[in-house]
């Protein structure tokens, strides 16, 4: 088998679920300013570890958390259990700068796990390459190390391979000391930093000898800004090149192939605001509408949408994360069919929305209330029968008086009434 091959085979499950939750957790809470707050503000190893001696999240719950997730429709969920900071949300014996040194004296990623594994979430485990606290990544002249234009740092030397040394270390506690592990999601490489510089084909092969099903994202093997590219479009791809491509803060005009024109898995991983982390002046959130539309487009593209929670220093999701994700869950409840286990059609997008297929049903997401009826073209024989999704109501498909010119186009009218929100509304076709 190929390593296409098997790439396809693995990620089966996770291109039926389609939508999970992305959960980004730590030590930048308590300032609130982003999870780059140490890169932005360069800010010392002395003034972050402020933050970690204050560090007590008294109101964290992981299972309300996974109760919302499945509210929403979520299938699986990723959370941060090292970010850039270094900081790790597991009792990782590699460190003292943990979750279960802190005040609250928890491991965070393994109730985390518990928790979304007893909602039958699949969990997925975020593990930054970067770390900023470790003495042994490389500071000044870095791209995005806190201390990179301090000139105190000028001539001091790493020893990067002790680094990767604690690093494989750590990927190992994580694919070993906490069950079943379905994804691993690796961040960033950047310039140079990059494959083999993570020993790349070494954490995959250690990864896949204790949890030989897991996916594993294509950031150890894609630089810089573009994560659509990577090793993972060679028809062949290397072993570091990953199970899924992840897209940020952007969907693909369509979907992502390789270079010999097949299919490759893909994620867009979005914010609910913009930012990642709790940032407490951040109010610009999207509407339920608007992600519900994102999701509809990823899908229809044979992608994924992996939706950002900030959690604040407490450990509570913002109230405006938890009505959106229940909004999206109450359109979800009537129209996850056309969610679950879809892709892309075989039909030309429609001017008014977009399709979503699962074998010989087509689901025709309306965007927008028309004037008059739906049309579909070139679909007029093609239509065995309609039903509207939300109640599973029958759906006349007629040619109306004024459309005798339209020969080849199904027609089907809607009462107005379902056009009263912003959010798709959904038709179910089964094509002969």
């Amino acid at each position: 088998m190929s390593n296409y091959e098997k790439m396809m085979e693995r990620t089966k499950w996770f291109r039926e679920d389609r939508f999970g939750m992305f959960i980004h957790w730590g030590l930048y809470t308590i300032p609130a300013r982003g999870e780059w707050i140490r890169c932005s503000e360069k800010m010392s190893k002395e003034k972050y570890e402020e933050y970690f001696n204050e560090f007590y999240p008294t109101q964290y719950d992981p299972k309300k958390w996974a109760r919302l997730a499945k509210t929403a429709g979520m299938k699986y969920a990723v959370m941060t259990a090292k970010h850039h900071d270094g900081f790790c949300l597991f009792d990782s014996k590699y460190t003292e700068y943990k979750s279960t040194n802190t005040k609250a004296k928890r491991d965070l990623i393994r109730e985390y796990v518990e928790a979304f594994r007893a909602e039958g979430i699949k969990v997925g485990i975020y593990y930054s390459l970067i770390d900023w606290h470790h003495d042994d990544y490389p500071h000044y002249g870095d791209m995005y190390h806190p201390m990179r234009d301090n000139e105190a740092f000028k001539d001091v030397k790493h020893d990067f391979k002790n680094y990767l040394k604690y690093m494989h270390n750590q990927i190992e506690e994580l694919v070993t000391n906490y069950g079943k592990i379905d994804l691993m999601w690796f961040d960033f490489s950047y310039g140079d930093m990059v494959g083999e510089k993570w020993e790349a084909t070494k954490i995959v092969e250690l990864v896949r000898k204790h949890q030989p099903g897991i996916l594993i994202d294509n950031r150890m093997g894609s630089a810089g800004n573009n994560m659509m590219a990577g090793g993972i479009r060679d028809e062949e791809p290397c072993i570091y090149a990953g199970d899924f491509a992840s897209p940020e803060k952007i969907i693909p005009i369509e979907p992502i192939k390789n270079k010999a024109g097949k299919q490759i898995p893909w994620e867009a991983c979005v914010t609910m605001n913009d930012n990642w982390g709790y940032f407490s002046k951040d109010k610009n959130f999207k509407s339920p509408e608007t992600l519900i539309k994102t999701l509809v487009n990823c899908v229809s593209k044979d992608g994924n949408l992996l939706l950002n929670v900030g959690p604040n220093s407490k450990g509570e999701i913002p109230e405006e994360s938890v009505d959106i994700l229940e909004s999206i869950g109450k359109w979800m409840r009537y129209n996850s069919d056309s969610i679950y286990g879809c892709g892309s059609s075989c039909y030309e997008k429609p001017q008014w929305g977009r399709y979503t297929q699962k074998g010989n049903k087509l689901y025709a997401h309306i965007l927008e209330e028309p004037i008059g009826p739906v049309y579909f073209e070139g679909m007029k024989e093609s239509i065995e029968k309609a039903r509207f999704l939300k109640d599973g109501s029958e759906l006349k498909v007629e040619t109306p008086w004024n459309a005798e010119e339209y020969k080849d186009y199904g027609f089907i009218t809607l009462p107005s009434h379902v056009f009263k929100t912003n959010y798709p509304v959904v038709v179910e076709l089964t094509i002969k």
